[in-house]
Order: structure tokens, then C-alpha cells, then sequence
């Protein structure tokens, strides 16, 4: 639970003991007073710095010291909502542990005590008497109001506003997972960079927010310009993504289609996994945000967890979103005995956010090591698909030569592509612009042009990783003859 709903259901049932989690305090005391308000609930307010105040001035004296404070509000009997910002470090204290635990028990006249923290940790001594609330970002219909306020206000100032309907709704979805004082200063400074705010300010403000996000939480938002259509083969999972891809349409819904939820793609590694997975949002227009797994692991009891679960918890707020895990086996491929139990733990929390989270958010996890995964993630449900992604066919091989040499400027109809098709047989995609890259250097060196033959030379001195580690390709295959599903269709071979 994290919003007005949930506060005004807890105040109403004279809940005697929230612990909220915050870090947006001015937007969380605007939802308290909102509640509260509807049900006709005073609200006090404490702060190390000023005490116990119904309002900004009228602060009760000798109420600094939180013990006295809860003292002060047990004394007013009548029922009101108490908020003791910033006071995790008070349950810290036995003394105060208890006098907290006692104002709860004792509440006959339907007070309830808030006490907010950047991350509470609810001692077990008041475990069954406190509820654990915490902030959610603001949603899509809040950071619109904001933006149309601020924007409102920008105009009066004589700064101007040219962005249409479309362009706003762009601008709030750019926003989302940012607290509203966050949002508010990245459009103010989009406004002072250039004076205006324009459609170049929502590329702007984007940039700025996969900066922020970058430095915050394991998750590295990506602007990527790939297409699909970029990505030689796999005609057979390119297609599949098309179709599900109609389904984040609006019409969609009323037609009774649910979003698609997610696909895991594993196989030989270098044949493009990762590369669909980038091209993929670019092709559905949605955001890209890669989970970094190493960035998971910290040196502290809980940190794992707790990062994971603000990595998650941005992704839900950018929703619409393509969440893309790179080498899934990486974070959830260990058994956790020889680290406390954290990867266990990791590997659960994430399989029931998997379960449970909300529409919009499409996951793409590749893998090249499949089989080191834990059964449970891949466990029917857990993904809408699983596709196995094989060394490219003699077409395929022609489709990503001319692929390759287009992205480096040269005319794909200048190369027999059918001969550099025959003879990269068992390469991998990657394998191939590596050989390209290899003529190239060779043919800069020597002064000479780029040609079939200068690539073929390059593909004969090379032995592709499907032959040093034939065994491991071929376990994949078997494996995944009974598991998955071809990522090239039938018409890859």
C-alpha cells in the first residue's frame, strides 16, 4: 500500500501505529492532510527542530524531545493523527521503543501515531502493532496537475509554452518515477536551460532522468535507436514481438487483450540476444531499463534486498516500460549457501514481484547459460515465451553480412554475400562483424578497399566459438529442443 486510499482506510480504522516509509515529505504530508481532512481528523506534526505543532507557528513548548511529545498528544485523549517526521532513530532507543509501544496499546480514543523514515525498520517489540506504509511516486494524473501548474506558472513569468497535448502527456510520462518535487525542478530547469519549453525539452528531460535514475538504483535507463528490423533473422521471435506488441495499443484493452508480461531468450551466446532486447523498446516506443545484476550485491545485511526492491519499484513507476536483464544467470543462477542466503532471498523477492506486478511492465531477460537458472523462474507463467536463439542459417548469415556492411557505409550488392554466407558457417552474428571489423583494419592498414575477399581471409583465420566448445552448444540444443521455442521460425533453415 502506498497511497491516499490506503492512509485514509488506516485513519479511519483508528490504526493506532503506521510506519511509513518517505522520502518525498512535503507531497506525504499533503496526502496525510488530505485523509485526515475527509474524516475530520486533526493533524500534528513533530520535528526534532521545532516539536509538536498543529500548524507552522503554533508549536507546543517543551515537546523537542520525542518523549515528551508523545506524552503531550497521549494527554489530548481526542482522536487526531500524529506524525513524527524523521523519528526511525527513536525506535532505536529502549525507552522510547517502549513508550511507542505503550501509546498504541493504550489507544482507546482513536489516535494514530505516524512515524516516517527514509528506510524504517519495524522492531519485532511492535511488530504486531504497526502497519509498514510506504510512499509510492506519484502517479501519471498527479505529475500531469504539476506539470500543468508549473507550466501555467512558466507562462505567466512570460516563458514560452509551445508543446501540444501530445507533447505534454509525453512530458509527464518522461517524468514518471521521480517525487513530485523531483519532476518539478527537472521542468523549471528544462525551462531555464533555453528559455522555453519546447518538444526538444522532453529529450532533454530524459537525458536528465536516466542520469539521476544512473546514479541512484541498479538500473541504467538506455536511449537506444536499433529497430528490429536491424537485427538479421529471427524472423520467428521478431514476429511474435510484433503481435504482442499491439497489445500496449489502447484499443487493445477494450478488445480484451491483457499486455504481453514477458519473455526470456537464451542460446549460443553472440547470435543477438541482448541486441533484440535493445531493439525491442525502440520498436514499441516505450523506455529501455537494463537491471544492472552486479550492482545488486552489497556488503550490508538487507542491502541486496532493499536495492532490488527500489529497482523494481522505478520500474513500476516508469510503467509502460521494457525491463531488460542481461545474463539472468548471473543473479539467480547461485544456490545462496555460500553467501548468507542472499541470492535465495533476491531470487525470491523477485519471483513474486514477477507474479504480482502490475500491467505495462514487459520483461526480457536473456540467458547464455539456461540451465543454471533455478526451476521455479522458469516455471510456466513466469514468462510468456521462452525462445532459443541457434546459430544463424546460410540466409540468415547473408541477411546479417548486409546488415553489418550497410552500418559501415559500404553497399552490401558491392560483396557476394551468398560467398561470406557459405563460408561463416557455425559463426555466430557476432562473430561475423567481428570478421568485417578484422578486413577492415587489415584493409586500412594496407590501403586497400574492403571486398569479399578481404573478408573471407579474415573468416578463414578464425575458429568460432561453436567449435572450441562444441560440447556446451551442443547440451543447449538438446536442451532446448524440449524447452523452448525457435527464434528463427520455420524459415530459418
Amino acid at each position: 500500500m502506498g497511497n491516499s486510499d490506503d492512509l485514509k482506510l488506516l485513519f479511519a480504522s483508528r490504526y493506532p501505529l503506521v510506519i511509513a516509509e518517505v522520502t518525498d515529505e512535503t507531497r506525504f504530508l499533503e496526502i496525510v492532510s488530505s485523509a485526515a481532512a475527509e474524516l475530520t481528523l486533526p493533524v500534528w506534526v513533530w520535528t526534532a527542530t521545532r516539536g509538536l505543532a498543529r500548524t507552522q507557528n503554533d508549536a507546543q513548548y517543551g515537546t523537542k524531545e520525542p518523549g515528551k511529545a508523545l506524552e503531550f498528544a497521549r494527554d489530548l485523549k481526542d482522536p487526531a493523527v500524529f506524525v513524527f517526521a524523521d523519528a526511525g532513530s527513536a525506535l532505536e532507543d529502549p525507552l522510547l521503543l517502549r513508550t511507542v509501544k505503550e501509546f498504541a496499546q493504550s489507544n482507546s480514543s482513536g489516535q494514530t501515531l505516524v512515524i516516517t523514515a527514509a528506510r524504517p525498520v519495524v522492531p519485532p517489540e511492535i511488530k504486531d502493532l504497526a502497519v509498514l506504509w510506504r510512499l509510492i511516486p506519484p502517479t501519471a494524473v498527479e505529475l500531469k496537475a504539476m506539470v500543468m501548474r508549473t507550466l501555467n506558472d512558466l507562462k505567466i513569468k512570460q516563458v514560452p509554452v509551445t508543446l501540444n497535448d501530445e507533447g505534454i502527456d509525453e512530458l509527464v510520462s518522461s517524468l514518471k518515477g521521480f517525487s513530485m518535487a523531483e519532476a518539478e525542478r527537472l521542468v523549471r530547469r528544462a525551462a531555464a536551460r533555453d528559455g522555453a519549453i519546447a518538444d526538444d525539452d522532453i529529450v532533454f528531460v530524459r537525458d536528465q532522468k536516466a542520469q539521476m535514475l544512473n546514479h541512484s538504483v541498479p538500473l541504467q535507463v538506455m536511449n537506444v535507436e536499433i529497430a528490429l528490423d536491424a537485427v538479421g533473422g529471427l524472423d520467428g521471435l521478431k514476429e511474435w514481438l510484433r503481435l504482442r506488441g499491439r497489445a500496449f495499443e489502447p484499443a487493445a484493452k477494450k478488445f480484451g487483450l491483457e499486455p504481453p508480461r514477458g519473455v526470456l531468450i537464451t542460446g549460443v551466446p553472440g547470435c543477438g540476444k541482448s541486441l533484440i532486447a535493445k531493439a525491442l523498446a525502440r520498436t514499441w516506443s516505450l523506455p529501455l531499463a537494463a537491471l544492472d545484476v552486479a550492482a545488486l550485491y552489497g556488503p550490508y545485511v538487507g542491502e541486496s534486498e532493499e536495492r532490488l526492491r527500489d529497482a523494481l519499484s522505478t520500474t513500476e513507476a516508469m510503467a509502460p516500460i521494457v525491463l531488460w536483464i542481461d545474463e539472468m544467470e548471473k543473479a539467480f543462477a547461485t544456490s545462496g549457501k555460500g553467501d548468507g542466503g542472499v541470492s535465495q532471498r533476491i531470487l525470491g523477492s523477485f519471483l513474486r514481484w514477477m507474479q504480482e506486478r502490475a500491467e505495462g511492465i514487459f520483461v526480457i531477460a536473456t540467458s547464455n547459460d539456461v540451465q543454471a537458472l533455478p526451476p521455479e523462474l522458469l516455471r510456466k507463467g513466469r514468462f510468456d515465451e521462452i525462445f532459443f536463439v541457434d546459430l544463424p542459417g546460410t540466409q540468415e548469415r547473408a541477411q546479417i553480412f548486409g546488415i553489418q556492411l550497410a552500418k559501415r557505409s559500404r553497399d552490401p550488392k558491392d560483396f557476394d554475400l551468398d560467398a561470406l554466407a557459405a563460408a561463416s558457417e557455425a559463426f555466430s552474428g557476432a562473430e561475423i562483424e567481428a570478421a568485417i571489423v578484422a578486413a577492415m583494419y587489415r584493409s586500412y592498414a594496407d590501403a586497400s578497399a574492403l571486398d569479399t575477399q578481404s573478408i573471407l581471409n579474415e573468416l578463414k583465420a578464425t575458429v568460432p566459438l561453436s567449435r572450441t566448445r562444441a560440447e556446451d552448444v551442443g547440451a543447449l540444443r538438446t536442451w532446448a529442443s524440449t524447452h523452448a521455442v525457435s527464434a528463427g521460425g520455420p524459415s530459418a533453415r
